[in-house]
């Protein structure tokens, strides 16, 4: 499909319909763009969520005066001729790629590409453009491990030397006490251990009374895709720390050449005294550095672990850009008061918790029932 709306033109096609020359210049315009490599930018994430979600992945080829491509964004269809960003919910990462200097209003990117609303939850800063349409913005922590992994480690004991000191202990301890001692895999790529963390993730899922991304087919798909993409590049990695012949924890995350994404982390709740995700992500932060990657990306989301590990932290935004007219005032009406409503509970610590706890009850409640 292709059309001219304004000085913009788009080719809209599925992920695997880019040709091989667009998905250089994709990687050619992150490279160039001075952003960190966020791995949900690259295009093997928008390929593998197009072989998950084949009915709805699109990617718009932005193409003004030149024979070049403008940019890319990459999209989700919605009903009506809305769009959100591709792998919306799951993806820590949104955004356009385009040349720099493009000058592109979100008008014109919604216009060029024959659609009237991208919605976003995770929107890269300093989108230009689509950030016309933030309404939110959140912290995304991040561990710095560009200096290597023993700058890190010193950045800890000043910054957080009982979180250092407790974890380290408990890691000597896990090897003592599990009689074989312990052994990390960066990059394991057995499919059985990536199913072991599934599991565990499905259950942590259930037992806080949140939605299992896992009983959605596409999202098992996606990750089981991901893992097995050629190891050493611009992939999925599963690591996992084992006591013995036993994994204990385990992560799957995306990485390209110098940035890890942290996405799926979970434990073995048998080995909880001895913080194994927590030992996890200090073995991951050692073997990343030696990788090269010089940043993990922990993901938006408070949580105490990431409190006691990061360096610093990004931003990433919420919003939805729309173009004027009936449609977008519909779309208001069904989305806007729930995404407030989230917005002001989330917002208020008081009332932050007491949803946690409520989820908590309901999941407890749960797992009695099931059992």
């Amino acid at each position: 499909m292709s059309g001219e709306r304004g000085r913009v033109r788009a080719r809209v096609v599925r992920p695997g319909e880019l040709s091989a020359r667009e998905i250089e210049v994709w990687r050619e315009l992150r490279a160039r763009s001075g952003v960190p490599a966020n791995p949900f930018m690259e295009p093997e994430f928008t390929l593998a969520v197009g072989r998950a979600r084949a009915r709805t992945a699109r990617v718009a080829v932005l193409r003004g005066d030149g024979e070049e491509p403008l940019g890319f964004l990459p999209y989700e269809r919605t009903r009506f001729g809305g769009a959100r960003a591709i792998g919306y919910g799951v993806s820590d990462c949104q955004g356009a790629v385009l040349r720099p200097g493009s000058g592109l209003s979100a008008r014109e990117l919604l216009r060029g590409c024959g659609i009237f609303a991208f919605e976003f939850d995770n929107l890269e800063d300093g989108q230009g453009a689509l950030s016309e349409g933030v309404v939110e913005s959140f912290s995304s922590p991040v561990i710095d491990v560009s200096g290597g992994y023993a700058a890190y480690e010193a950045w800890l004991r000043r910054h957080s030397p009982k979180f250092l000191r407790t974890t380290l202990a408990k890691e000597r301890k896990l090897g003592r006490e599990s009689g074989d001692g312990l052994r990390f895999v960066f990059d394991e790529r057995d499919p059985a251990a990536l199913r072991t963390l599934m599991g565990w993730k499905s259950a942590q899922y259930r037992r806080t009374g949140r939605r299992d991304r896992f009983a959605q087919e596409w999202i098992s798909r996606l990750v089981r895709d991901l893992h097995q993409a050629a190891p050493g590049g611009r992939s999925g990695v599963l690591s996992v720390l084992y006591a013995g012949e036993r994994p204990v924890a385990a992560h799957f995350g995306l990485r390209s050449r110098t940035v890890l994404s942290c996405w799926f982390p979970a434990y073995d709740p048998d080995f909880r005294r001895y913080s194994p995700g927590l030992v996890l992500h200090l073995r991951m932060a050692e073997a990343a550095a030696r990788e090269g990657i010089g940043l993990l990306d922990l993901g938006r989301g408070d949580a105490e672990y990431k409190d006691s590990l990061r360096t610093g932290a990004l931003a990433v935004h919420e919003g939805a850009c729309v173009r004027p007219g009936v449609r977008s005032g519909v779309r208001w009406i069904g989305r806007e008061p729930v995404r407030r409503a989230h917005s002001f509970v989330r917002n208020r610590r008081a009332l932050a918790g007491h949803a946690r706890r409520v989820l908590n009850h309901v999941g407890r409640f749960r797992g009695g029932t099931q059992g």
